[in-house]
């Protein structure tokens, strides 16, 4: 099972006596914390654990009801879900121990936050450094117009890029065009840099043809989410600033997916997802479809397993699996704004999901990571198979497709010559913090240097799942 390992910093470096520090005053505020709870434990503190915990589950017991149910139980879970954590402000205010449990969870919440802090700055394991790049000569912008709600015009992109020296091919809306077709027609006609402002799926599109002649690529942010340009630094806000590149840019070497036989650069997803965004519907009501179709994809009739084989360990009747170019952190991968802490690490991250009740449901949420109805892993290889079934639903870079069984997913490392501004917003952001392990914090605190993983760790093989 492939791992990438990094280093922690030395207590003397200045990285490390702030990670130090940090990591001391974590330790200092989850004690407080305890303390809190311990000085007030004859006065409620065993009540403010116990139905703080109790509200979580069934919040959560709630949610998995107004997910996987219709009708009344829908709306029961609802209510559910709305009034547990009410009902749990309610006794704590009756009870005198709001106060209390105000001052426990902000000890706590800044524990978590000095934790996660210190062990991101411990860690030395960065992406590779950009190089400087020359001016092109001959770039070629594609440009989809109703991308990100019409970003193109808002932003004056083509004005812009024509006026770098940049030769736009402008998409037709009302005519779909091959966009591997027209990159492949640029390269003919002498393009030295490929760039799409557009969807990550075009991107990716785009970014294959690139890297198939050796040409580098550039990502104008005129997608919805951007998360290809968000992981790279680059400005989403503002597009027109990824423009800068053509004039006075630097290059950074990054891996390239493939899912049988097509790139992708941020993600590949299988089961309940793809299969919701299989529906013509989607695009115009997200948020209604998926609560239409979950309730038969995750208990019902329309239910589908997934197996695969990720490297050497098979991961068995999952509801939904997520390949992601380069392993997301694992603190915050099921989050909107997750991030991977670099583009360049020659690994897939792999997420699995098996959620079947609101009690595990509420396991998940209570105990993260630790639940067997979730998997983090990293491969080199990942195929994916659902029993009794010769394709499957696949969403690429949020593209619905249709694949047949088994499809496999790799990695190119290096692939890939993303030319970037020097300005970019996001490149001295901080990297995403690695889930919160309190021995190795404890370590960190003490100067105890000690190997740092990856954010998305290799199971060990206990975590193997039987089939059902």
């Amino acid at each position: 099972m492939g791992r990438t390992m990094g280093r922690t910093r030395t207590a003397g470096s200045p990285g490390g006596v702030a990670a130090r520090l940090l990591a001391w005053c974590a330790l200092l505020a989850a004690a407080a914390a305890v303390a809190v709870l311990l000085l007030a434990w004859g006065a409620g503190g065993l009540v403010i654990v116990g139905a703080g915990l109790l509200g979580l589950v069934v919040c959560v017991a709630g949610v998995w009801w107004f997910l996987a149910h219709r009708g009344v139980v829908r709306l029961l879970g609802l209510g559910v879900a709305v009034l547990a954590p009410v009902a749990v402000l309610v006794l704590f205010t009756w009870e005198g121990l709001w106060l209390t449990a105000l001052v426990a969870c902000v000890g706590w919440g800044a524990a978590l936050a000095c934790a996660r802090a210190a062990l991101r700055r411990s860690r030395t394991d960065r992406p590779g450094r950009a190089n400087a790049a020359p001016r092109p000569r001959h770039p070629v912008l594609i440009m989809n117009p109703k991308s990100g709600g019409g970003k193109v015009g808002r932003f004056g992109l083509v004005g812009k890029a024509e006026e770098l020296g940049a030769r736009v091919v402008l998409l037709d809306p009302s005519a779909p065009a091959d966009v591997a077709a027209l990159a492949r027609e640029a390269v003919a006609g002498g393009a030295d840099l490929l760039g799409v402002a557009g969807g990550d799926g075009t991107q990716a599109l785009v970014a294959a043809v690139a890297a198939e002649h050796g040409l580098p690529f550039l990502v104008v942010s005129a997608g919805t989410r951007n998360h290809f340009a968000m992981d790279l630094g680059l400005d989403r806000g503002d597009p027109s600033r990824c423009l800068d590149a053509l004039r006075d840019g630097e290059e950074l070497r990054v891996d390239l997916g493939d899912v049988d036989g097509r790139a992708f650069v941020n993600t590949v997803s299988f089961g309940v997802y793809a299969d919701v965004v299989q529906r013509p519907e989607y695009r115009d009501d997200k948020a209604g479809t998926a609560l239409s179709l979950l309730p038969d994809l995750l208990v019902g009739e329309g239910v589908r397993r997934l197996d695969a084989r990720i490297d050497g360990t098979a991961l068995t009747v999952q509801q939904a699996l997520l390949v992601s170019n380069n392993p997301y952190a694992a603190a915050d991968a099921l989050t909107e704004g997750a991030r991977r802490p670099r583009l360049d690490g020659g690994e897939l991250g792999v997420l699995g999901i098996r959620v079947e009740s609101a009690a595990q449901a509420a396991d998940l949420a209570v105990r993260g990571a630790q639940s067997p109805g979730l998997t983090v892993m990293t491969a080199r290889r990942t195929e994916v198979t659902s029993p009794g079934a010769d394709e499957i639903s696949v969403a690429v870079d949020g593209e619905a497709l249709r694949m047949p069984t088994p499809v496999v997913c790799t990695l190119r490392p290096g692939a890939l010559r993303v030319r970037v501004p020097r300005d970019r917003p996001g490149a001295l952001a901080p990297p995403p913090a690695p889930a919160v392990n309190w021995r190795r914090l404890l370590a960190l605190a003490l100067g105890r240097a000690e190997p740092s993983p990856s954010p998305s760790p290799s199971p060990s093989p206990s975590k193997e799942q039987p089939h059902a």
